[in-house]
C-alpha cells in the first residue's frame, strides 16, 4: 500500500509541475487556444438555454470555439461555469469575458483538471489496480503505476489544458468493472465515456465483441438473452438520460450529432502520426478525394482493420485478450480514421497501460513513441522542458521497475536482439529529430519539414506496433478460467 500512496503522490507532484507551465493559446488573440475553448464552453452553457448551446445564434458563434463534445461535456462545463461565477461573474460574463487570463481565472481551471483526477481519474487506475490483482499472483501495481505516471495525459490536459482524465477515467472505471465481471455497470460507464467524449468510439468496438462474445458464452438462449438484454438496456437508459434534454427538438438533436462529427474539418489536424498523413506527404488527397468520400474511406478502411482483432476477442473474451483488442483497436483508428488529431494517441496509451505488466519493455517504447510524436504542438504550447523531462522519466521509470522486479527483455533469439537493437536506434532517431527540430531553421520553401518528418517515423514505428501488439494477441493463451462466472 505504501508504494500505491507515493506512485500517487509523485502523479500529483508531476501535474503540478507541469501546471506552473504555459497553455494552449496563452496571451494570443483572436481565437486563443484550447485553454479558451473550456473557459468559452463554460461561459455559453452557464449563460444561454439548453437549446442553444450547439446552435448558431447571435450569442452563439460557432465559429469561435463552438461546442463539439457530447453532452457530458456541455453538462461538465456547466457546473464548471456555476463555480465560476459564484466565484467571480467575469470569468464567464458573456461575450465580454473571452480571452479572460487573470492568475485567479488560470488557478481555478488548474483547479477543475485536479478535482476530476482526484474524483474520477486517480480512483478509476486504483479500481483497475484491484481488478487486476491476482491471489498469490502480481498485484497489478505496475499497471496502476503506468496510467498514473504516464506523462502524455497530464502533459495535454496540465499542460495544453483540457479534460482528458475524465473521458480517459470513465474508462478505466468501466474496464475495472468489466474485469470484476459487472458487465451492466461497465457498459453504463462505457456509456458515459463516450457520452463525455465521441473519441471513445476507438474503444467500442472491442468492448461491444466483448460483451457479445461473453453472451454466447452464457450456456443456452435463455442466458444469452438475458444477458444481452440486461447490457442493452443499460446502455439504452443511460443514453436516453443523457440526451433526453435535446430530444425534445429535432432541429436541435440533428444539430447535435452534426456538431460532434464535422466531415467539413478535414482529413487530419496539424502534422499527425497518422497513415494519411504520411501519405499526404506524397500524394495529396485532399485534391483527389472530397471530404465526404474521403470519411467513407476511412470508416472502411478502419472497420476492415479493427475486424480480425474484434473476432478475435469475441471467440476468446478473456481479460487479456480484451486489453490486447483495446489497445489494438485504438491505435488501428489513430492510424486510419478521419480527422484525428496528434493528442488522439491517448486513446491508445491508457489502453497500453493495461499491458505493462506483460508487456513493460514494448509498451516503454510505445510510450516514448506517443509522447515525442506530439512534441510540436507541446513545443507550440510552451512545454518543451517539462515534455523531454518526462520523456526520460518513462525510461527510468522502466530501467528502476526491470531492476526491482528482476525483470529483463528476452535476448536469446534473433528476435528480440533485432527489437533491442532497434529500440536504440529509435532513440538515437527521435534524439536527433528532437534536436534538429528545436535548433535548426528549416528552408523557408518547407517549413513544416521537422513536424512532418516526426509525424512520418512517429507513424512508421506505430504500425510496428499494430503490427507485434496484433500478433500478440492472436497467440496469447486462452485462459477458459477468465470467462467462468460473468453472469452479473
Amino acid at each position: 500500500m505504501g508504494n500505491v500512496i507515493l506512485i500517487t503522490l509523485l502523479g500529483i507532484l508531476l501535474r503540478w509541475c507541469v501546471s506552473l507551465y504555459p497553455y494552449s493559446g496563452a496571451g494570443k488573440p483572436p481565437m486563443f487556444g484550447d485553454y479558451e475553448a473550456q473557459r468559452h464552453w463554460q461561459e455559453l452553457t452557464v449563460n444561454l438555454p439548453l437549446k442553444d448551446w450547439y446552435v448558431n445564434t447571435t450569442d452563439n458563434d460557432l465559429l469561435y470555439w463552438g461546442l463539439d463534445y457530447p453532452p457530458l461535456t456541455a453538462y461538465h462545463s456547466y457546473l464548471c461555469g456555476i463555480v465560476a461565477k459564484t466565484l467571480n461573474p467575469e470569468f464567464v460574463e458573456l461575450h465580454t469575458s473571452r480571452g479572460y487570463e487573470s492568475y485567479e481565472h488560470k488557478l481555478f481551471m488548474r483547479y477543475t483538471v485536479f478535482v476530476i483526477d482526484l474524483l474520477i481519474y486517480i480512483p478509476a487506475a486504483y479500481l483497475f489496480m484491484c481488478a487486476a490483482s491476482r491471489p498469490r499472483g502480481r498485484s497489478g501495481k505496475l499497471e496502476y503505476m503506468a496510467l498514473i505516471l504516464y506523462p502524455g495525459l497530464y502533459l495535454i490536459d496540465y499542460g495544453h489544458f483540457q479534460y482528458n482524465n475524465a473521458s480517459l477515467g470513465i474508462f478505466v472505471g468501466a474496464v475495472a468493472a468489466l474485469m470484476k465481471g459487472y458487465d451492466c455497470i461497465g457498459s453504463v460507464l462505457f456509456s458515459l465515456a463516450l457520452n463525455y467524449k465521441q473519441m471513445e468510439l476507438y474503444h467500442a468496438l472491442p468492448i461491444f465483441f466483448y460483451l457479445l462474445g461473453l453472451c454466447f458464452k452464457q450456456g443456452g438462449i435463455l442466458g444469452f438473452f438475458y444477458k444481452i438484454t440486461k447490457i442493452g438496456l443499460s446502455v439504452i437508459v443511460t443514453f436516453a438520460l443523457i440526451w433526453s434534454p435535446f430530444l425534445r427538438d429535432s432541429q436541435v438533436f440533428l444539430q447535435v450529432l452534426n456538431r460532434l462529427f464535422p466531415i467539413n474539418r478535414g482529413l487530419f489536424e496539424d502534422k499527425v502520426a497518422s497513415v494519411w498523413c504520411s501519405l499526404s506527404t506524397l500524394i495529396k488527397l485532399k485534391n483527389l478525394v472530397s471530404n465526404t468520400n474521403m470519411a467513407l474511406i476511412c470508416l472502411l478502411s478502419t472497420v476492415v482493420c479493427m475486424i480480425p482483432s474484434s473476432l478475435h476477442l469475441f471467440i476468446n473474451p478473456t481479460q487479456k485478450n480484451l486489453h490486447y483488442g483495446l489497445f489494438n483497436a485504438s491505435l488501428v483508428f489513430f492510424l486510419l480514421s478521419y480527422h484525428v488529431h496528434e493528442k488522439s494517441i491517448l486513446l491508445a496509451a491508457i489502453p497500453a497501460c493495461f499491458l505493462y505488466g506483460e508487456e513493460s519493455f514494448m509498451v516503454t517504447w510505445f510510450f516514448i513513441v506517443s509522447v515525442i510524436s506530439m512534441l510540436p504542438l507541446l513545443v507550440k504550447d510552451g512545454l518543451t522542458i517539462p515534455t523531454l523531462a518526462l520523456t526520460v522519466l518513462v525510461y527510468v521509470m522502466y530501467s528502476i521497475n526491470k531492476r526491482s522486479e528482476g525483470q529483463a527483455r528476452p535476448r536469446y533469439s534473433e528476435f528480440w536482439r533485432w527489437i533491442n537493437r532497434s529500440f536504440y536506434l529509435s532513440l538515437v532517431g527521435f534524439s536527433f529529430l528532437t534536436v534538429v527540430s528545436l535548433t535548426v531553421t528549416p528552408p523557408p520553401r518547407l517549413p513544416d519539414l521537422f513536424p512532418v518528418l516526426l509525424s512520418i517515423v512517429s507513424c512508421m514505428h506505430y504500425c510496428f506496433f499494430t503490427c507485434y501488439f496484433h500478433y500478440r494477441q492472436f497467440t496469447t493463451r486462452y485462459d477458459r478460467q477468465q470467462v467462468k462466472g460473468k453472469r452479473h
